[in-house]
C-alpha cells in the first residue's frame, strides 16, 4: 500500500496503471466524484509555483476536501524551527496529507522517514517531481491510445538539473518509451540513454519532444552569454517539425527560448493538455492516499 509518493519508484506498474484508469474516470462527467469533505490537505511550498500548487488546490476542491496553503514566509521557520518540527506540529493538528516542494533534493526522502501523515513530493531540488511524470504519462497514454511501446521521446534542454526529466526518465521507459537526450554537453547528466547535441537530428527520429526550462537557479556558473544564445541552438520552432509529433513542456515556458510562440499555438503542442490532465491525475493520487486505496 502506498504511504508516501516521493519518487516514481514508489509506485509499481500496477499502481501506475490504476492511477491512469482512475484519472481517466474523473474526465467522465457522468461518474460520481467522492466526497472527502472530512479530509484536509496542506501545501508547503519552499519554492515558487503556479501550475503545481494551483493544480493540487483544484484537485482537492473537486474531491470536496479542504486545502490550505501554509505560509512559509510567516511561519516559525523564520525563528529557527526545523522543517521536521513544523510538520510534526501540523501532523498533531490532524492534517491528512502534506504536499511539499523544497529546494533541497534530500528534504522529501528525509521527511518521509519520520512522518506518519502521507506526503507527496511536489518537486524537490533536481531530484524528482513524480506527479509531473505521472501526468506526462497520462497525456501520452491518452494521445497514443495506450500504444506507447517503441515510441521515442526526446528531452531537450537542461536535463542535468531537471527534476521533471529525472522523474520521467525513471518512469516512461517502464511503459515502453525510448528516451533520447538532447542538450549541450554541460546540460547532459551521466547517462546510459542515447543522446545527441543536435536538435534537428533528434527531431527526425522522435515521436514526442519534451522541452525543458533552463534551470538557471541551479547553475553555479553562467553557462551561456544569454538565454538567447541557448535558444539559437535549442529553441523548438514549428518550421523544424516535418511530421506529426507531440510537443510537451512542464512549464513555466520561456517563450522563444524553450519553444517559439508560433509552436505554442500549434495543435501538436500539448502543453495545456498536460495542465488539464494534471488536475485529474492529482485527484486520483490524493484520493488514493486519503482513502488508502492504492
Amino acid at each position: 500500500m502506498l504511504k508516501h509518493l516521493i519518487s516514481t519508484q514508489d509506485l509499481d506498474d500496477t499502481q501506475v496503471l490504476a492511477l491512469l484508469k482512475r484519472a481517466n474516470g474523473f474526465l467522465d462527467k457522468s461518474q460520481q466524484t467522492p466526497d472527502l469533505h472530512h479530509k484536509s490537505v496542506t501545501a508547503l511550498f519552499f519554492e515558487h509555483s503556479t501550475r503545481t500548487v494551483a493544480s493540487f488546490q483544484t484537485a482537492t476542491a473537486r474531491l470536496n476536501a479542504h486545502f490550505n496553503t501554509f505560509s512559509v514566509q510567516t511561519s516559525s521557520a523564520k525563528k529557527g524551527e526545523s522543517l521536521l518540527d513544523t510538520l510534526y506540529n501540523l501532523q498533531a493538528m490532524g492534517i491528512d496529507l502534506f504536499v511539499i516542494r523544497h529546494h533541497h533534493s534530500s528534504a522529501l526522502p528525509y521527511l518521509a522517514k519520520h512522518l506518519d501523515t502521507p506526503l507527496v513530493n511536489a518537486g524537490s531540488g533536481a531530484f524528482a517531481h513524480p506527479t509531473q511524470a505521472l501526468l506526462d504519462l497520462l497525456t501520452l497514454h491518452r494521445h497514443f491510445k495506450g500504444q506507447l511501446q517503441g515510441k521515442t521521446i526526446a528531452f531537450v534542454g537542461d536535463i542535468k538539473n531537471s527534476r521533471v526529466a529525472n522523474s520521467n526518465l525513471a518512469l516512461l521507459p517502464r511503459f515502453g518509451l525510448k528516451p533520447l537526450l538532447v542538450a549541450p554537453p554541460h546540460f547532459l547528466p551521466k547517462t546510459s540513454f542515447d543522446y545527441t547535441h543536435d536538435l534537428q537530428e533528434a527531431l527526425e527520429v522522435a515521436d514526442i519532444v519534451m522541452s525543458l526550462r533552463t534551470q538557471t537557479e541551479r547553475h553555479s556558473l553562467q553557462t551561456y552569454g544569454s538565454l538567447q544564445d541557448y535558444a539559437y541552438q535549442y529553441c523548438l520552432k514549428a518550421s523544424m517539425l516535418k511530421k506529426e509529433i507531440v510537443v510537451l513542456h512542464p512549464g513555466p515556458v520561456h517563450r522563444n527560448i524553450d519553444i517559439e510562440d508560433k509552436l505554442l499555438s500549434d495543435p501538436r503542442c500539448q502543453v495545456l493538455e498536460q495542465v488539464k490532465l494534471g488536475v485529474v491525475m492529482r485527484m486520483a493520487l490524493i484520493e488514493a492516499l486519503l482513502t488508502q486505496s492504492l
